[in-house]
């Protein structure tokens, strides 16, 4: 994976209150409201974190949120739990990522994206979980998505699964 560089005078930042949430437009009205209102809650109650990428004025230009879950053994491609006990199973989670509409079509969401899975590969060094897993919203979004080699999930084409494994070789190739 190609190394990404964040545009001047941008910087990342775990999501706090002093943030402009509530004022950040996407586009996309889900991805809105979590920001505006669920992010936050979710980041204090531990089951999510949430990176902004702040602009030089101190406005949000995007973000993105990861988390982990556990998963059915059975919803799992066979080629990932081929040798792996028939149980729950952890995951990472790349939650959402969004991008203001004024900023799209310059690179932004691809930058976050890289991101994501690198924050996902580091606490996969001290973590482990078998998969990063995404759920998409639209088919726009999942091919932005399967550019970066995830697959369907047997039974759910908007959930999309990239084995650790290959995480791992994404990151070889550019971290």
């Amino acid at each position: 994976m190609s190394k990404v560089a964040l545009p001047p005078d941008h910087r990342l930042e775990r999501l706090t209150k002093s943030h402009p949430r509530s004022t950040f437009a996407s586009g996309s009205p889900p991805v809105d409201a979590w920001l505006a209102t669920k992010a936050l809650q979710s980041q204090s109650k531990r089951l999510s974190v949430t990176t902004a990428l702040i602009d030089g004025r101190g406005r949000i230009a995007g973000f993105y949120t990861v988390a982990s879950e556990q998963v059915d053994f059975g919803e799992l491609p066979a080629s990932l739990t081929k040798h792996l006990p028939h149980r729950d199973l952890t995951v990472a989670v790349v939650a959402w990522l969004g991008v203001a509409a004024d900023r799209q079509g310059q690179g932004l969401g691809r930058t976050l994206f890289v991101h994501a899975l690198r924050d996902c590969h580091r606490a996969g060094q001290t973590f482990a979980f078998v998969a990063v897993v995404l759920d998409c919203l639209d088919d726009r979004a999942k091919a932005f998505y399967q550019r970066f080699q995830f697959d369907e999930l047997p039974g759910y084409p908007y959930r999309l699964v990239l084995p650790s494994a290959e995480l791992d070789a994404l990151m070889a190739g550019g971290e």
